[in-house]
């Protein structure tokens, strides 16, 4: 089965992306190929950090490899957090500290629509490749669920009375976001392969 590396050092992503890849590509995290330094993300738009994380493992690691930014967007403030999402609160990614300066920043707003978006940088052979995915929904008053990460306890899909917290990861991966830019890097990968 061939491997690919993803770059990024995030074991539940690294977990969620096996999950979505199951049988067709095995895929290692940064750790696995001894890279341990912070990748590079100084873009201010989610395409251009993807590029740049998978752009530094390709030049320094030569090897064939995807990375992606996430960012969870939210109409009332004007697209915030976006490209910020992790350091919402400040530099120590804490998902607990970003989820209550969002609920605090969004108190008294009645409109909580927002979109969680992906965008996969892949790189092979030294083609660079974007794909995204979109999933729309809402930022609901207070944290449900137990499972996922980041902001999933407070954001509830369109068409679902439940936190992406509140699913399976398989639910989870059917809808989401990071589910749908996988989908489409998978097909990609599969396609090439199948005319290699």
């Amino acid at each position: 089965m061939p491997t690919i590396v993803f770059a990024t050092g995030n074991e539940n992503k690294v977990k969620e992306a096996n999950a979505l890849l199951r049988g067709a590509f095995g895929i290692v995290g940064l750790r696995d190929i001894g890279c341990h330094e912070t990748l590079p993300e100084t873009s201010p738009t989610l395409e251009g950090n993807a590029l740049e994380k998978a752009r530094y493992v390709y030049r320094n690691y030569q090897a064939d490899c995807f990375s992606e930014d996430t960012g969870l967007e939210t109409e009332a403030l004007g697209g915030a957090p976006g490209v910020y999402s992790a350091r919402y609160a400040g530099p120590a990614n804490d998902a607990e500290a970003n989820m209550d300066l969002l609920l605090a920043n969004l108190r008294g707003e009645e409109n909580r629509n927002a979109r969680f978006r992906t965008v996969i940088a892949l790189i092979l052979g030294g083609e660079e490749y974007t794909f995204e995915g979109i999933v729309n929904g809402k930022i609901i008053h207070v944290k449900k669920g137990e499972g996922g990460f980041g902001y999933d306890p407070i954001f509830m899909p369109e068409g679902y009375n439940r936190t992406f917290a509140q699913m399976s990861v398989e639910e989870k991966n059917a809808i989401s976001h990071r589910g749908q830019a996988i989908a489409k890097l998978k097909a990609f990968l599969l396609e090439r392969i199948g005319k290699g």
